[in-house]
């Protein structure tokens, strides 16, 4: 292709470079529930803020239970 048909190409798809997917990526994607991932997107910063501080308030709660627990060695 040359660069003129390239850029044309490109201009006619608005700009877009479409890559070949990565094999890598594409197997680590296979693992991933993307849903979860979509769902956390939907959120405004302030709100995933907001879930990563309460999530580690129960990490915190939880590492004090432990260490309190009578079965904890």
């Amino acid at each position: 292709m040359t660069m003129k048909s390239d850029r044309e190409e490109r201009k006619r798809r608005g700009g877009a470079v479409l890559l070949e997917p990565d094999p890598v990526i594409e197997s680590y994607k296979r693992d991933i529930d993307r849903t979860l991932l979509r769902e956390n997107l939907k959120l405004t910063v302030e709100q995933r803020f907001l879930k990563l501080c309460e999530l580690q308030r129960l990490a915190s709660e939880l590492r004090k239970a432990r260490t309190a627990s009578p079965h904890y060695s």
